[in-house]
């Protein structure tokens, strides 16, 4: 089984019981992967710092903090996980099993940071930057300009202030699903508009982005 994981991130670890540390829960009981956990979040932050920083010289601190903000968080950690279908892998209590926890956000997206904290005590910082910008190559790429990687929500209120209209105001609306498996209902409304939209989400932030994206679309038609 490590071997398999071990091909989705395209890293052999020299001391596999990193890797395995990395998978415990704590509901497994014995070693599990919290101080990786925490390891690994300050080691994430720091190189996706540094590689912002490199790759957009004009990009404000603001900005910086935004986008660092946008590609570690829980759900963009647990998005890579869920990548690498790191839930198979996982050491779980019973309990946990039993209500899905191989699926569930903060499960996973602690996971993938203590994977990260495993690979740099496993292979040193060096190999940890190299291994981060490779998973997150697509996320990076898609940052080709300080503008067109704006969230939604930055968005309509940057498109609400420049005409001097209210700001937005987010709602939730309805949660609905399993407890591992909750879909948001979000809604949308601007002071002195009518129109109110509706977005969804397995989280209320991406619910809100959701929400806003379609409030905006609307006003620009």
């Amino acid at each position: 089984m490590s071997d398999e994981l071990s091909l989705k991130l395209n890293y052999e670890f020299k001391q596999p019981k990193y890797l395995k540390i990395a998978l415990t829960h704590r509901s497994k009981g014995g070693e599990h992967n919290e101080r990786l956990e925490f390891l690994g979040d300050a080691v994430v932050n720091f190189v996706i710092a540094e590689i912002l920083y490199q790759q957009f010289s004009k990009a404000t601190e603001g900005e910086l903090s935004r986008w660092r903000a946008s590609l570690v968080n829980r759900d963009t950690l647990a998005d890579l996980a869920k990548e690498f279908g790191l839930g198979r892998f996982l050491f779980l209590g019973p309990g946990e099993l039993r209500s899905g926890g191989s699926e569930r956000q903060s499960i996973l997206s602690c996971a993938m940071e203590a994977i990260i904290g495993a690979v740099y005590l496993d292979g040193g910082f060096d190999t940890a930057r190299r291994k981060i910008a490779e998973w997150y190559s697509p996320l990076l790429q898609s940052l080709s300009s300080a503008s067109n990687h704006k969230d939604p929500k930055t968005l309509l209120q940057e498109y609400l202030q420049s005409r001097r209209m209210a700001l937005p105001v987010y709602k939730v609306e309805a949660i609905s699903g399993e407890a591992h498996q909750q879909v948001f209902t979000v809604s949308c409304a601007v002071e002195g508009l009518e129109q109110q939209t509706l977005g969804k989400g397995t989280s209320r932030r991406r619910a809100e982005q959701d929400a806003a994206q379609a409030m905006l679309s609307a006003l620009k038609k």
